[in-house]
């Protein structure tokens, strides 16, 4: 008995190609495009698929913009999360959960997807990964071309992805999470967000409303290109050998039910070895079991079809393993012990601020929603999805102002854009709970911080004008957190003496309306700051800085 899960299941119109008709035509145009989706196009059809979805959703219904602005605009376009592919990232649900100690969505998403592992082992790379289409895609196109750079199949390198994995889980373990610098959705999120969103909000929107741009900003560019460019070495170098996120599936592979079986009518015609896109297969054709993706991609290039995908208790005549004997690199014990320690050291090193010094210490202004700052570290994968839908966008990657551990989390720049009031698209997507789900209602009332006014720099209180920029914008947005109180100033030397004016004329021009913030009502928003800003000192440059800044006090954050 084979069991269900049958390599021809999958491409039972392939195994001529003398065929006629459609059927070879189909084939013909199959194998232009390559080898493995001629052997497999089903999976092809379902990587591509996912990676159109992926799209759709990153660059469409995250896209936060509309004719009208309204309080449902994003739930009008959210046909499904827009966090879906993150969630269904193992890594980032087991290391969330373990640096902060909370059993969060992603986690019960990780367990559903694993479970469904046990029979499609490591599935979620060979079909579902947007990532892993991305790079089959730059390999094809371009990695393919360029042999120059490539390495043995064999190598030091190959246990790559358990180390890293070893590393993470240590630094989650002492509450520092590692897992959104190279886990496999969070890579590719904030690889987009980065190349390719800016050019959407110019082209769509407004160029003015590009962010500025860091060396923090290059550094991700420079990581995401890397991980295509290891494609140059072998084809999906970052799949095989070192994300962290396929090293979950290929330990959880313990547990498969479903495996690969190579039959005794195997020629040993090395078609499998060739075509395999994760290097599953050994030198004598049977299967790295920790690898297999159960792509079938070497059951459909397999002359005698003695490649079936059945149960791993199925026995029935089946290749004898090691003929010719195999030798294949093991995984070294010290390493794991050296990714281990690493990872704790860094979680110390990290969460001691001991390169406060190099860095910074700055306290950060977050999203509102965003639990207290400790647990939103341990929460935040960097993913980029919140400022993705942020319009403004108010939400940018913070740099290195607050400290090592901040890098690339998100941090709130008022003064490029302020928090709409009706605007809480940030609070719906952290698959996590970095930032948690708030209703315009509960919004509207959450304390991001405290604006504070610069008496030295506002042109009332320093005397030099009229100005109530602020007052308007706060009173329009409904909040009514600045109050215009009338203030004394001085009078100028000898204006007295010349006689000009009354006593009461006098006392008229001493006076002058000044904005004042009431603490109890503010929430943060910044729209105050973004108007003065951008009148005062871009528009109009009648200050150097704007005179009206939130700081991160007064904040509801709690976990």
């Amino acid at each position: 008995m084979r069991g269900p899960m049958h390599a021809n299941l999958f491409f039972p119109f392939l195994k001529a190609n003398e065929r006629k008709g459609w059927r070879g035509r189909l084939h013909r145009a199959l194998t232009k495009i390559g080898a493995t989706t001629r052997a497999s196009p089903f999976r092809r059809a379902v990587q591509a698929a996912c990676l159109a979805l992926f799209l759709i959703l990153f660059f469409l219904v995250a896209w936060p913009y509309g004719d009208v602005f309204s309080t449902t605009l994003f739930e009008d376009k959210e046909f499904m999360p827009a966090e879906f592919f993150l969630w269904l990232d193992p890594l980032l649900g087991f290391s969330t959960a373990l640096a902060a100690r909370w059993w969060n969505v992603a986690l019960w998403w990780a367990l559903g997807l694993l479970a469904l592992c046990l029979f499609f082992p490591r599935g979620f790379c060979g079909y579902l990964c947007p990532l892993g289409t991305a790079i089959d895609l730059f390999d094809w196109a371009v990695g393919r071309h360029v042999k120059r750079f490539r390495v043995a199949a064999a190598g030091p390198w190959v246990h790559t992805k358990y180390y890293l994995l070893a590393g993470i889980l240590a630094a989650a373990a002492c509450g520092v999470l590692l897992s959104g610098y190279l886990a496999a959705i969070p890579v590719l999120t904030r690889g987009c967000l980065f190349a390719l969103a800016p050019l959407q909000l110019g082209l769509q929107k407004n160029w003015a409303m590009v962010p500025p741009v860091g060396w923090t900003y290059f550094l991700s560019l420079a990581l995401f290109a890397a991980v295509f460019a290891l494609g140059f070495l072998e084809k999906r170098f970052w799949c095989r050998y070192v994300c962290p996120t396929g090293a979950v599936f290929s330990v959880f592979n313990v547990f498969r039910v479903g495996e690969r079986k190579v039959e005794s009518s195997c020629i040993n015609c090395n078609k499998c070895v060739e075509i395999c896109p994760f290097d599953a297969i050994k030198a004598d054709f049977t299967t790295r079991t920790a690898d297999c993706t159960f792509c079938q991609s070497c059951g459909g290039v397999c002359p005698t079809h003695a490649i079936k995908f059945t149960t791993r208790w199925n026995l029935t005549d089946l290749k004898i393993e090691n003929d010719p004997p195999v030798h294949e690199q093991p995984a070294s014990r010290r390493a794991f012990l050296a990714a281990g320690a690493a990872g704790v050291a860094g979680a110390v090193v990290l969460r001691g601020g001991w390169l406060d010094a190099f860095t910074g210490s700055r306290k950060l202004l977050r999203p509102p929603g965003s639990v207290a700052e400790e647990s939103f570290n341990d929460l935040c994968i960097r993913c980029g999805e919140c400022f993705k839908v942020c319009p403004g966008p108010v939400l940018q990657p913070a740099g290195l102002e607050g400290g090592l551990e901040a890098l690339w989390t998100p941090v709130a720049v008022l003064s490029h854009a302020g928090c709409h009031q009706d605007c809480n698209f940030c609070t719906q997507v952290c698959p996590t709970g970095a930032i948690l789900p708030l209703s315009i209602e509960e919004k509207r009332t959450f304390r991001m911080g405290l604006a504070l006014v610069d008496e030295k720099t506002c042109l009332p209180h320093a005397g030099l004008r009229d100005c109530k920029l602020c007052y308007d914008e706060c009173t329009a947005a409904g909040y009514d957190a600045i109050q215009m109180r009338e203030i004394k100033l001085p009078v100028p030397e000898g204006i007295e003496e010349e006689g000009l004016y009354s006593a009461v004329e006098l006392e008229e021009l001493g006076k002058i309306l000044a904005p004042f913030v009431v603490a109890d009502k503010c929430v943060g928003c910044g729209l105050c700051e973004y108007r003065c800003h951008t009148a005062l000192v871009k528009l109009e440059p009648l200050l150097e800085e704007r005179a009206i800044k939130v700081v991160a006090e007064n904040e509801s954050r709690a976990l």
